[in-house]
């Protein structure tokens, strides 16, 4: 397992895609205040390199200890939403409304996903300035899996989606 400075390094892929203007201290404090939550200091430190966007392939993918309807042994994770309001891009920000619409359970935080599935900072247990767990959402299935303890702990867990046999970070399975 890689250490978290180590993976921090390498985290970004090349390219703009979902990715915020730079982070500052005052957005940071807004999201704080929007999500009711304290955001964890390793994704504010990813954040900072850059705002979002694509993970490299090294880290786009955390394995899990059974199937999810994703694969049998692994989840994806090939992209990093960040804190702003740029025009068509997802953001942190937006956690509210798509908890809601897709009826999950709250506090969270949505770092990546597309509806079906969402990899989501869970403050359930840890209270609102607690140090969150990571878990996996399946909102049509009703179903949940933590992947990691905290933050740091995902991100030193994650890795390449193509060590997995199928060439990418995988697709989904049959439930």
């Amino acid at each position: 397992m890689a250490r978290f400075d180590e993976v921090m390094a390498t985290f970004w892929d090349d390219g703009d895609y979902g990715v915020q203007q730079p982070l500052t201290d005052e957005m940071v404090r807004e999201a704080e205040r929007a999500l009711g939550v304290t955001l964890p200091s390793g994704l504010l430190a990813l954040l900072r390199i850059r705002n979002g966007g694509i993970v490299a392939g090294d880290h786009d993918a955390f394995p899990t200890s059974g199937p999810t309807s994703w694969s049998e042994d692994h989840v994806p994770f090939d992209t990093l939403m960040g804190i702003g309001r740029r025009h068509g891009t997802t953001s942190l920000l937006d956690t509210p409304y798509l908890v809601r619409e897709w009826g999950m359970p709250a506090p969270l935080v949505l770092l990546s996903g597309d509806g079906h599935c969402w990899i989501a900072l869970d403050y359930r247990t840890c209270g609102r300035d607690g140090e969150p767990s990571v878990t996996w959402f399946e909102t049509d299935l009703a179903r949940e899996l933590v992947l990691a303890r905290d933050f740091r702990s995902f991100v030193e867990g994650l890795t390449a989606g193509t060590t997995y046999g199928d060439g990418s970070a995988g697709g989904p399975v049959p439930a």
